[in-house]
């Protein structure tokens, strides 16, 4: 089963089930702007296959890598064998060595650098992914013990997921503007901090700040009144509340564990909201579902 093959702040493991209990029965294309780790993305193509799909992000590494899954699976598999043997075999000044050696590098080959994506992802500070602002990533060393680099099995159900998506790098509008009638749009944007240390915004070499979301409030409202079924996730805050609570917009809140903090007790369960704009297109809410 195709599953998330890196760690990510913010991943919808948990959710996607609530998402896909909620989504409207019959879509004609699955489209998420904001592909990320893309669980929502693998479960509705486990519970749907054959569903076309368009993922879309901002963050031109994310969309090269799962380029290179989906398409050089097997020069990828041989270059995170290799990574994932040499930092293995190694001890842990050795290790600590490489990742830096690994992080300073530039590959050459889309392989090559997807490999190095995945292999930073895997062995860096709790999973996160986080750039200066010339677009350099800066996450420091994680001191795993056992870190699961190189996953052929996983990597090849992810593969075979993602022969029937499009992926593409690109600003969330754009892709919304392209979304019709039919079809069925995922936004999981870069949350609302709830506190000034709660960020997890440096996701590209710009952010996403108050603009951005207010951005967002009016491309899912220009999707509403196209008539394009829509979800969207953020972080249960007033500044979000303020922007979605509107006619014809349904509201549920949800609690999930942080899957990335530095600090266990940050991992507590928290709300975070979910919105829909089913009434406002013409769909009715799927059977059970709690607000």
């Amino acid at each position: 089963m195709a599953r998330p093959f890196l760690k990510w702040a913010g991943g919808k493991g948990k959710l996607a089930p609530v998402i896909l209990a909620a989504a409207p029965p019959a879509v004609s294309r699955y489209i998420e702007p904001f592909a990320g780790a893309g669980a929502v993305f693998f479960a509705f193509e486990e519970e749907r296959p054959g569903t076309p799909a368009i993922l879309a992000d901002a963050n031109r590494d994310l969309i090269e890598t799962y380029t290179v899954i989906r398409d050089e699976l097997a020069a990828l598999d041989a270059e995170l064998a290799a990574l994932a043997a040499a930092y293995h075999a190694a001890d842990g000044a050795a290790r600590h060595a490489m990742y830096y050696r690994i992080r300073a590098g530039a590959p050459v080959t889309p392989p090559q650098r997807a490999a190095r994506f995945i292999f930073l992802n895997r062995t860096c500070y709790n999973g996160l992914y986080r750039v200066n602002a010339s677009g350099g990533f800066n996450v420091p060393f994680g001191r795993y013990k056992n870190p699961r680099i190189h996953d052929s099995g996983l990597l090849a159900a992810c593969s075979a997921a993602l022969q029937r998506a499009t992926l593409r790098v690109a600003d969330f509008a754009e892709v919304c503007a392209e979304a019709r009638p039919g079809d069925f749009v995922y936004l999981d944007p870069p949350y609302q901090p709830l506190s000034a240390t709660a960020s997890f915004t440096a996701y590209t070499s710009g952010d996403f700040g108050p603009a951005e979301q207010v951005r967002l409030r009016d491309a899912f409202d220009d999707l509403s009144r196209r008539g394009v079924a829509a979800m969207l996730s953020n972080s249960d805050h007033p500044v979000i509340r303020g922007l979605y609570e509107a006619p014809g917009n349904r509201l549920a809140t949800v609690c999930m564990s942080r899957a990335i903090n530095s600090v266990g007790s940050g991992r507590a369960a928290v709300p975070e909201l979910l919105f829909d704009n089913f009434a406002r297109v013409g769909l009715a809410p799927a059977a059970g579902r709690a607000d």
